[in-house]
């Protein structure tokens, strides 16, 4: 299916009172450090109580001031992955990914993301982060293509449940000013995930996202409804990112 994309909202800040706009300095070692590049936002509105039953104890939807949460595809590059900050992992720190997330917030107040699946064309990452996180890591044949200003994803579902798909090509524009709402989605400065019985979060820090804007040519995609989320509008416009580098800490017991 190919739509156009809506006009950005005008500038405005009062619905961000008290929201970190900037990351908190990373809590202890870092953990992990990698370098997330040709990355595209996508999002569409969610009722809260739609979603409300995915979320692990001691969370919820976070919701916006518009009454509404989110649901974001987001597909890109991982690259230059280190264990702490010295020990690089070439093959495994390397691969295509895509993610569909919703927006969380803890009892204690630590905004982030929860993830609903990710897809990755590197097999032998997805039972280390399933297991060692809790993360829904998934594998997929992916491939990134890209003609000038003109970027498509691919993503063909290996496991598990074989055959899901998605397909997004977007050409990328001009610098744009976010929105308070897109500032929202984008300044994540952590996730929420379910191990051992146990909800947890894992912090992260990085750069505020360089953005531009993303004219969806085609978008052809399964992931969101397989993920068991219903949106509930139309999609905002498409954000487009040439990257940060960022840092992740040591995961913390919410519950």
């Amino acid at each position: 299916m190919t739509a156009p994309d809506p006009p950005a909202e005008a500038s405005a800040s009062p619905e961000l009172v008290g929201f970190p706009v900037i990351a908190p300095p990373l809590p202890g070692p870092v953990a992990f450090d990698q370098r997330w590049s040709e990355l595209t936002f996508l999002h569409w509105p969610v009722r809260p109580q739609g979603v409300a039953h995915l979320y692990p104890p001691g969370t919820r939807p976070d919701v916006f001031a518009d009454g509404m949460t989110y649901v974001g595809l987001v597909p890109f590059v991982m690259a230059s992955t280190k264990v702490g900050a010295a020990l690089p992992l070439p093959y495994l720190g390397s691969f295509l990914e895509t993610n569909v997330r919703l927006y969380s917030v803890d009892d204690a107040g630590r905004r982030g993301v929860l993830f609903r699946s990710l897809e990755t064309a590197r097999l032998a990452v997805v039972p280390v982060i399933r297991t060692g996180l809790g993360v829904p890591y998934t594998w997929a044949r992916m491939r990134l293509t890209r003609d000038g200003d003109r970027i498509t994803y691919d993503s063909v579902r290996r496991w598990p449940r074989r055959g899901l798909r998605s397909r997004l090509t977007v050409v990328v524009g001009d610098v744009v000013e976010p929105t308070p709402l897109e500032v929202w989605l984008t300044a994540r400065w952590g996730a929420h995930t379910r191990k051992a019985g146990r909800t947890w979060w894992v912090p992260n820090e990085h750069a505020t996202w360089p953005l531009r804007a993303a004219n969806v040519v085609e978008l052809s995609d399964e992931l969101v409804a397989a993920a068991g989320v219903q949106p509930a509008g139309d999609r905002l416009r498409a954000l487009f990112s040439p990257g940060v580098r960022t840092v992740f800490g040591r995961p913390r017991p919410v519950r």
